[in-house]
């Protein structure tokens, strides 16, 4: 028999808040995308020190990119923000001074704090109510982003108060759907992992990664939905509105 459920852990991106809704902002303002604003970044930081062609940084940037997806898809690992800039200042055979290092890792891992991106419609909500009856925690790769940063962005969305527990990546020392993510989560939770349902997005990582590990699974629809037709999710939900009720089923 099925273990009652006692806590709910979320992934972050397209569960909580819309992945890279920060972009249209970003462009409004007249900033360049992230993806050209980490380059230039660097570029600058380097820049200062000696003069250096910016095309040689964004070769350097694009292959510890690279680097950084085979190791986080192979083998669930995150490097943290630090140590992809030192990765890539090794490539480049490159120093810099401890306080514009510093100042570089800062910079890079604020980005989507400075400008963050949207709450998914009615999560404020949807997650008040599922905290009057189960404790939550938020389960989340760390890409770009440090934990501390992003326990930051949910305080910006008023959020962060519902949650008893965080297990980001860069923390834990590995990423979904490696089950040390899941048994942090339910270590800072007080509770056994089969007694978590995990909501997320990605059948890879927040479905068939808790599933082997005895947990149930929703698949979050609201912002991402190109898994919803090959998923093993225990339920499918398109909104937080569903969201409270879709647990309870499971918990029945």
């Amino acid at each position: 028999m099925s273990k009652k459920i006692k806590a709910v852990t979320f992934d972050l991106w397209d569960t909580i808040v819309h992945d890279d809704s920060d972009e249209a902002k970003r462009k409004a303002q007249g900033l360049p995308s992230k993806y050209e604003a980490r380059r230039e970044e660097v570029w600058q930081a380097l820049n200062r020190q000696a003069p250096t062609p910016r095309e040689e940084v964004v070769k350097a940037y694009d292959v510890c990119d690279a680097a950084f997806n085979n190791l986080w898809r192979r083998h669930s690992i995150t490097w943290t923000v630090a140590e992809r800039v030192q990765v890539l200042l090794t490539g480049m055979k490159r120093e810099l001074p401890k306080a514009e290092f510093d100042g570089l890792v800062e910079r890079l891992g604020r980005m989507e704090v400075d400008i963050y991106p949207d709450l998914i419609a009615h999560a404020k909500e949807g997650l008040a109510e599922l905290a009057s009856r189960y404790k939550l925690a938020i389960v989340s790769d760390a890409i770009v982003t440090p934990g501390s940063n992003l326990r930051r962005l949910l305080e910006i969305h008023g959020v962060k108060q519902y949650f008893s527990g965080f297990a980001f990546s860069d923390e834990v020392g590995h990423s979904k759907p490696h089950r040390s993510m899941f048994d942090a989560a339910a270590k800072a939770l007080g509770v056994e992992v089969t007694e978590m349902v995990h909501i997320g997005d990605r059948d890879h990582n927040d479905v068939k990664g808790p599933q082997a590990l005895g947990m149930k699974a929703v698949l979050f629809t609201a912002s991402r939905d190109s898994d919803k037709d090959k998923t093993s999710a225990d339920a499918i939900c398109a909104s937080y509105r569903d969201l409270p009720a879709t647990v309870d089923r499971l918990n029945a």
